[in-house]
């Protein structure tokens, strides 16, 4: 991304020399002006170079998010349809499905910045002004729980933040590579037919109009739905796409962002073991006997913040009746899992 743009940044800056050398014989083109050649040199380089002064928080990127990414990308960063998801995906990488977010695979911050600035919102891009793609972004670390609410992201802060995939990354090295390894080219005894022996797993592509009754969930979630209405079951499964960034259901779902939803029905409030971020309050209600149910959960998913206080759960809750009901059908034949 960011090569692309330096080698825009390059042909232009060489049609500018061009144009000055050989304008008075060729008579054609003209030396770029300062305003056309800052106008393309806009990449923000890993390190913080190329940021401008500005600042942004958590807070008021919520609101700018709201407006301007939730459409595609969900209120949560959960994406909608086959808009990328910027939140979760947490220790999904070496998945045969893995979910690559912001979080979770993303390796500098400096791109998210360059790519919000740049390119976003979709079909309005470079509409955003400085301290407003900080706040954004401030508040897409949020969704990651990379930073908390009271959070603000600025030019004198940004180089404290590393993603947590960041070391997983290197520097490009095959032009060097190719120097010293291919110099001496071998063309002798090749093979004379060339076989595929493998192919690559895509997942989830299948579009879930196109499935049957008694296909309507995921294989892999090896869910049983018997007594259950399936017809709901395949409703509330679409609406749990709202969940996906923070919470996996299934035979081998994890707990990522928020816990896995494995047997919900029945469970003590904040007492999943292998969970370790729940917050106090919802600890302290389970002490005192929140048992996830029906009725529990209607309560708590239309308003998360509401039901529990300081809850770390960053949704802001399902305001429709019918999909809260379809959603907590799909949790309630999910709760026994093989």
């Amino acid at each position: 991304m960011l090569k692309s743009l330096k080698f825009v940044s390059y042909i232009i800056f060489l049609c500018s020399i061009y144009s000055i050398s050989y304008s008075q014989t060729l008579g054609l083109g003209r030396a770029a002006t300062n305003n056309e050649v800052s106008a393309w040199d806009i990449d923000i380089r890993p390190d913080g170079k190329g940021l401008p002064v500005g600042s942004g928080s958590v807070i008021i990127g919520e609101e700018l998010y709201t407006d301007n990414c939730s459409s595609c990308h969900g209120d949560f960063g959960e994406g909608i349809d086959r808009w990328p998801e910027l939140a979760g995906g947490f220790d999904t990488l070496d998945s045969e499905d893995p979910v690559k977010t912001v979080g979770s695979y993303w390796p500098y911050l400096s791109t998210v910045w360059d790519y919000v600035h740049r390119a976003m919102p979709f079909g309005n891009a470079q509409s955003l002004n400085n301290d407003e793609v900080y706040a954004i972004t401030a508040y897409i670390l949020y969704l990651n729980d990379l930073v908390d609410e009271d959070f603000e992201l600025s030019h004198v802060n940004f180089e404290e933040i590393n993603l947590p995939n960041e070391e997983n990354f290197y520097l490009d090295n095959r032009e060097n590579l190719e120097n010293t390894t291919y110099n001496n080219r071998c063309m002798q005894n090749c093979k004379k037919v060339a076989m595929i022996t493998k192919r690559a797993v895509v997942l989830d592509v299948t579009p879930e109009e196109d499935m049957t009754e008694n296909n309507n969930l995921d294989k892999n979630d090896n869910i049983q739905i018997a007594s259950f209405d399936p017809n709901l079951v395949k409703e509330g499964e679409k609406v749990f796409k709202k969940c996906k960034a923070c919470h996996r259901i299934g035979l081998d779902a994890k707990n990522g962002t928020g816990p896995h939803l494995n047997n919900i029905f029945g469970r003590v409030a904040g007492e999943l073991r292998d969970y370790k971020k729940y917050s106090k309050n919802i600890k302290k209600l389970g002490q005192e006997g929140l048992i996830w149910n029906n009725e529990t959960l209607i309560s708590f998913l239309a308003n998360p913040k509401k039901y529990i206080k300081g809850t770390k759960m960053n949704f802001k809750g399902i305001k429709k009746s019918d999909e809260l009901d379809a959603l907590v059908e799909y949790l309630a034949a999910s709760t026994k899992i093989n």
